[in-house]
C-alpha cells in the first residue's frame, strides 16, 4: 500500500474525530443555553407575579411601606442580573424579601383568606418548584458539558477551539428550601 493513501486515510479518521467531538460540544452547549433559557422562563414568571403579590398585600397591610418597596428593589435586581452567578445572587436576596412578605402576611388573617392572595401563593408555590426543576436541568447539562471539556481528547481540542466551562446555577444554603407560603 502506498505511504500516501496511508497518511490520508489517518488524516481523514483524524478530521472525522475533531468533527466529532466539535459537533457533541456545540450539542452540549446548546442544551446548557436551552436548559438556561428555562430557567429565564420561569424567573419571568416569578417576577410577574410579585406585583400582583404586593398589590394585594397592600390593600391589607398598608403602613409595610418599607418592606414593598425591598421587595420591588430585589425583584428589579434580579430582573437585570446577568449570568448564573450574578442571578443566583439576586434571586436569593429576592427570596428573602418574599419571605418576610408572607411574614408579615401572616398577621392579617383577612388576608389569609383571600382568595385572589391564596391563588397567588399557589401560583408562586408552583412556580418555585419549577424554578428548583429547571434548575436541576440547567445544572445537569452544565455538568455534562464540563464534564465533556475536561475528558480526553475532547480537553485538547475544546481548548484549541476555545469553548470554556459553565457555571452551576446553585442555591444558596438558606434558599435550598422553597419559599414558605403556607398560612
Amino acid at each position: 500500500m502506498n505511504m500516501g493513501i496511508v497518511l490520508l486515510i489517518i488524516a481523514a479518521v483524524l478530521a472525522g474525530g475533531v468533527i466529532l467531538i466539535y459537533n457533541s460540544l456545540v450539542t452540549l452547549k446548546n442544551r446548557v443555553d436551552e436548559a438556561w433559557s428555562d430557567i429565564d422562563v420561569q424567573l419571568k414568571r416569578r417576577y410577574d407575579l410579585i406585583p400582583n403579590l404586593i398589590n394585594t398585600v397592600k390593600g391589607y397591610a398598608a403602613h409595610e411601606k418599607q418592606l414593598f418597596e425591598k421587595v420591588t428593589e430585589a425583584r428589579t435586581a434580579a430582573m437585570g442580573a446577568q449570568g448564573p452567578i450574578q442571578k443566583e445572587q439576586a434571586e436569593n436576596m429576592l427570596s428573602g424579601t418574599l419571605k418576610s412578605l408572607f411574614a408579615v402576611a401572616e398577621n392579617y388573617p383577612e388576608l389569609k383568606a383571600n382568595q385572589n392572595f391564596l391563588e397567588l401563593q399557589r401560583e408562586l408555590t408552583d412556580t418555585e418548584d419549577k424554578i428548583q426543576a429547571a434548575r436541576r436541568f440547567y445544572n445537569a447539562n452544565v455538568r455534562d458539558f464540563n464534564t465533556k471539556l475536561e475528558v480526553f481528547p475532547t480537553n485538547m481540542i475544546a481548548g484549541m477551539l476555545k469553548f470554556t466551562k459553565r457555571e452551576f446555577f446553585a442555591a444558596d444554603e438558606s434558599e435550598k428550601s422553597n419559599v414558605e407560603v403556607k398560612f
